[in-house]
């Protein structure tokens, strides 16, 4: 599975003119599954980003996770990040899960979440999403769990 994390001061998702999920301080994760991951690829993946260490402690070093900050997280299904772009200028997307099985890994690592953070809030899987947010940092991670072979 795939993430970008984005640590952000607000953010929220907007679709046909209504706000499905939004947060204020913590994390944005826009997430793709691909093929071959499964529920233990999403349980890593979560475990992953819950406890990594992007906000500021007292001394200003990056050593707290969302979850020591009580941040929220606004968690947005994205396949372009499947995109292999290496054969020429139109990306491919067939390293992305079919839509299908993106769609329960996706439910399946919303509602793992929702089980293990407080303040969760979602786009809406397969619709057209304008998403809104104030990078703070800017601290931007890319994050891949691979699949179990």
């Amino acid at each position: 599975m795939l993430a970008v994390v984005q640590r952000v001061s607000e953010a929220r998702v907007v679709v046909d003119g209504r706000t499905t999920g939004a947060i204020g301080h913590g994390l944005l994760v826009l997430v793709c599954a691909e093929r071959g991951d499964g529920r233990a690829e999403a349980a890593k993946l979560l475990g992953k980003i819950l406890k990594l260490r992007i906000f500021s402690d007292e001394a200003g070093k990056m050593n707290r996770s969302v979850q020591d900050v009580q941040g929220g997280l606004l968690i947005v299904s994205q396949f372009t990040l499947a995109a292999d772009t290496t054969g020429g200028n139109r990306p491919s997307f067939t390293n992305a899960a079919a839509p299908d099985e993106g769609r329960a890994l996706y439910e399946h690592f919303v509602a793992e979440a929702r089980k293990a953070h407080e303040q969760i809030g979602t786009g809406e899987f397969a619709a057209e999403m304008q998403v809104h947010l104030v990078n703070d940092g800017p601290v931007t991670i890319p994050m891949r769990v691979a699949p179990a072979s």
